[in-house]
């Protein structure tokens, strides 16, 4: 199944690694023959800085600035080898992690920790890197030789905990932990909250909340684990870790952060009462701590009591602006930006209760600039739902867009407000604008390939679609979209295979690529696998149009009332979806 457009506008920025070095002069200007400047940490290799060696670490410094990590970081680790310096080594790992090149990154970090095998932070990198890449042959004993050195046995506990949580086996690095964590250092709590995230992570929850407990017992105060009896103690016995926690509580009253972690899973598991209570009792421990009204206004949302909420909101809103007024310097201040949070709550309150107006005039009362755009994008969309296609092009129009992100973010939202109002001409017209002032914005293309697909503009789609790949080659919903139109248009199958296993390996749990999938394989005859990936996708996701497919490959399978069950399920949630009414048409099923 195609993704609807637009779903988030994000954009994600880059990795930039910031380096701080000597300002050199110009290469003409070098002295034949310069001395490396000695690292504060010990002494390095009497290598002397010729005109070739500073030409080529100017050359990947100009390189790392035009985002060119990959020449950056080869040149360095070069360089290290050859002049056996440390600090180019480090250099070259941080550039090689800025491209994602875990693999020279690793062979950075090795060649960092080989020439500086006392840098705690080298030997960590190179340990990690390893991990990460499942590379964990001797890493017990490696770790352990480092706890076994350490001074402080606690941080380097830390330390080869947040190591081995690189690694993707769980399970193995559970076992490797283990082993590094010799019975000298299982009195320190420290050994016992690792042993517990480790055990979490490899989801054997009882050994986690049972290590969770052990630390506990050796520092009764500890907050740290107290927190994780709550939270994988939740997961195994649910009562017991609530009544632990409360206990805990009582003879810890001014843990916070505990008491906020409690109400929050006391809402999770829809115990609203308690929750209230719970954060009724920190207010009247805590007067002056303004804070708690919000935290209560959220519980309230979430508990569906809007008046509630609102009384507390505004109560919160009047708190901040007085905070406001008597501070000068509004920077020195939160007042303003707490203010304008509570109010975007009562905007989402006012659309709970189709209160349009309502939530329209909280958005013109947000004076944070940091909110600005975002309230105005909102006001925008609230506008064209009341029906009013000007009034929202007028507020989009208003906008002044900072950056390449916010002039995108204004033209997918505006193509989103006439496309849903089924002008999808102007929504194309609008795209195709911004296509060409802000050029190779996957975001745009990928919403503009939607609506000629709509348009049944099929070359047009797929060629932009393939823009968008080459752009964006993480983009799943890209290759969700081309590969299941190839499969729902039974062409190109083996593209269409191609296209769907990528999408599945970025997102392997996302509902519209699973129906895609279980979609491709109904076209290829694989009936069980198919119904197997849609009934995954309808169970997250239990859509009209997730129906239909399910509903189509039950149908042929000759699971007739299977088929009729999920149809009507579908139908109840969207009597008018097309794809639904036109697969009954198309097999001749009459529900009745």
């Amino acid at each position: 199944m195609k993704l609807s457009i637009p779903l988030l506008f994000t954009v994600f920025a880059p990795v930039i690694v910031h380096m701080h070095g000597a300002h050199a002069a110009p290469v003409q200007e070098v002295p034949e023959q310069i001395e490396l400047i000695r690292l504060r940490a010990g002494e390095l290799p009497d290598v002397k800085l010729t005109a070739d060696i500073l030409y080529r670490i100017l050359a990947a410094e100009i390189a790392a600035t035009r985002g060119e990590y990959d020449m950056a970081g080869q040149t360095l680790l070069d360089l290290a080898r050859e002049t056996s310096d440390p600090r180019l080594a480090k250099r070259a790992f941080q550039f090689s992690m800025a491209s994602r090149d875990l693999g020279r990154a690793l062979a950075a970090a090795r060649t960092w920790a080989t020439l500086a095998p006392k840098d705690p932070e080298a030997v960590a990198a190179s340990l990690a890197l390893a991990a990460s890449n499942g590379q964990t042959s001797g890493l017990a004993s490696a770790l352990w030789a480092r706890i076994d050195k350490a001074d402080n046995k606690e941080q380097a506990v830390a330390q080869a905990s947040a190591i081995v949580s690189k690694m993707p086996d769980k399970r193995l690095a559970l076992e490797v932990l283990e082993k590094a964590l010799h019975p000298s250092v299982r009195s320190l709590p420290v050994a016992h909250l690792a042993l517990s995230d480790a055990a979490w992570a490899a989801s054997e929850p009882e050994r986690a909340l049972d290590e969770a407990r052990q630390a506990l017992a050796l520092e009764p105060d500890s907050e740290a684990a107290a927190q994780r009896v709550l939270e994988y103690g939740l997961r195994v016995d649910a009562p017991a870790a609530i009544a632990e926690t409360r206990s805990y509580l009582a003879r810890h009253p001014d843990s916070r952060k505990l008491q906020l972690l409690l109400v929050n899973r006391l809402v999770d598991r829809r115990e609203f009462g308690a929750a209230l209570a719970q954060v009724k009792a920190m207010r009247q421990r805590a007067p002056e701590d303004f804070d708690l009204l919000y935290t209560e206004a959220e519980v309230n949302i979430r508990a569906e009591r809007y008046d509630d909420a609102k009384a507390l909101l505004n109560e919160y809103i009047n708190v901040q602006t007085q905070r406001r007024q008597a501070m000068r310097d509004d920077k020195a201040s939160s007042a303003g930006s707490d203010a304008s949070d509570a109010r975007l709550l009562l905007v989402q309150i006012a659309e709970k209760q189709g209160k349009l107006k309502e939530a329209i005039a909280q958005l013109d009362l947000i004076d944070d600039p940091s909110l600005n755009f975002q309230a105005q994008i909102h006001k925008a969309v609230l506008l064209s739902r009341q029906g009013d296609l000007a009034a929202a092009r007028r507020t989009i129009d208003r906008l002044k867009p900072q950056d390449r992100q916010e002039r995108s973010v204004a033209a997918l939202t505006l193509a989103s407000i006439y496309r849903e109002a089924g002008r999808t001409d102007t929504a194309i017209d609008i795209l195709v604008k911004a296509d060409k002032d802000i050029p190779d914005t996957a975001e745009i293309k990928y919403d503009l390939a939607m609506l000629y697909e709509r348009q049944g503009r099929m070359e047009e789609f797929e060629a932009l679609m393939e823009r968008v790949i080459e752009l964006d080659p993480n983009n799943a919903n890209a290759y969700n979209s081309l590969g299941y139109t190839y499969a729902d248009q039974n062409r190109r199958l083996d593209e269409a295979q191609d296209l769907l296993e990528r999408a599945l390996e970025l997102e392997p749990g996302n509902p519209y690529i699973l129906d895609s999938v279980g979609w491709y394989l109904y076209r290829t005859g694989d009936y069980q696998a198919a119904i197997e990936y849609l009934e995954r996708s309808y169970h997250q996701l239990p859509s009209a149009e997730v129906a239909a497919h399910l509903g189509e490959v039950l149908w042929v399978s000759k699971r007739h009332d299977e088929a009729r069950r999920i149809w009507r399920e579908g139908l109840a949630k969207d009597p008018k979806n097309e794809i639904l009414l036109q697969t009954l048409k198309r097999l001749g099923v009459k529900l009745e």
